[in-house]
């Protein structure tokens, strides 16, 4: 079973990534359970959303304590959050940011695997708007193969009906742009 925990804040389209994974997912015969975590958070607060992909039927009905990837859709929450708390020692951090891996290690100290890419540029470029989640979907496609690209193609149609073709688009480049590096020790 994969585990990701994402973390963003309200109105980046965290608990829109988890459900269009989950039905990507789902699509390719797999079994998915995607859930967020918040309150009264409003837009700007930090969120959690949580996805679980398995060949098997999931029975677990809980948060994820120890996941194997962490995707963080704000830089900016490393410093108040600490997303990478028990993440498996084995686990992949998905990033958005501009900056180089060794900046990145340096900078928070990662040991673990790191996938990067510079999402808030691609999604300016290709949407328009700085909003990161399908952009970011890319790179975790990159980091994990969790599912194929394509598989996501129908979910962002039903969910962003006309603007489905650049979410898309996003997410392609996203996936070509990310750099994964492996972890350090």
């Amino acid at each position: 079973m994969l585990e990701i925990r994402f973390h963003g804040r309200g109105g980046q389209g965290a608990v829109t990534s988890v459900e269009l994974l989950a039905l990507a997912a789902i699509e390719e015969g797999k079994f998915a359970q995607g859930f967020p975590s918040f309150g009264p958070e409003r837009r700007g607060a930090p969120v959690l959303a949580f996805l679980r992909i398995d060949d098997h039927a999931i029975r677990l009905r809980c948060k994820i304590a120890n996941p194997d990837v962490v995707l963080i859709l704000d830089p900016s929450l490393i410093r108040i959050q600490n997303p990478t708390a028990d993440l498996k020692p084995t686990g992949t951090i998905v990033l958005n940011t501009n900056k180089s891996h060794a900046e990145v290690r340096r900078e928070f100290g990662f040991t673990h695997r790191l996938a990067l890419v510079d999402a808030n540029t691609i999604a300016r470029e290709v949407l328009g708007v700085p909003i990161t989640n399908t952009t970011m979907l890319g790179a975790l496609i990159k980091a994990t193969g969790v599912v194929q690209v394509e598989s996501l193609e129908a979910p962002l149609k039903e969910r962003f009906g006309p603007l489905a073709v650049k979410n898309f688009n996003a997410l392609k480049t996203a996936y070509e742009k990310t750099v994964v590096e492996e972890a350090t020790s």
